[in-house]
């Protein structure tokens, strides 16, 4: 099991932040299937002002390559991260149609 933590800004916005908090409470099936078909077991995210932080937790044989294949023949998927978009904007370091960044962790107990 490895845990992995991203990060990503939501659009400073309080209308547009709490309709984003309402899809993910109200998410669609499909979405999560997908997370848990590609080998995600928990998933979380936080958010503090318009920064959100995701903790993730996979099994061995979850890779982001993997999941970004999954994702890109799965039109529920590409749905729904063209609905996140409205919402979402990345990080100023973040590349080219990059999203979620995966942090380095700096400090354990």
């Amino acid at each position: 099991m490895t845990r992995y933590c991203l990060a990503l800004d939501l659009k400073e916005d309080t209308e547009l932040i709490a309709e984003y908090e309402y899809w993910h409470q109200n998410g669609w099936p499909e979405i999560k299937k997908s997370i848990l078909d590609a080998g995600i077991t928990d998933m979380e995210i936080y958010r503090t002002g318009n920064r959100l932080f995701m903790i993730m937790e996979a099994d061995d044989a979850f890779s982001f390559e993997k999941k970004a294949a999954m994702d890109a023949g799965n039109p529920k998927v590409q749905e729904w991260e063209e609905l996140m978009w409205k919402f979402q904007k990345p990080l100023p370091w973040a590349k080219e149609g990059e999203k979620w960044i995966l942090m380095d962790r700096i400090f354990k107990l």
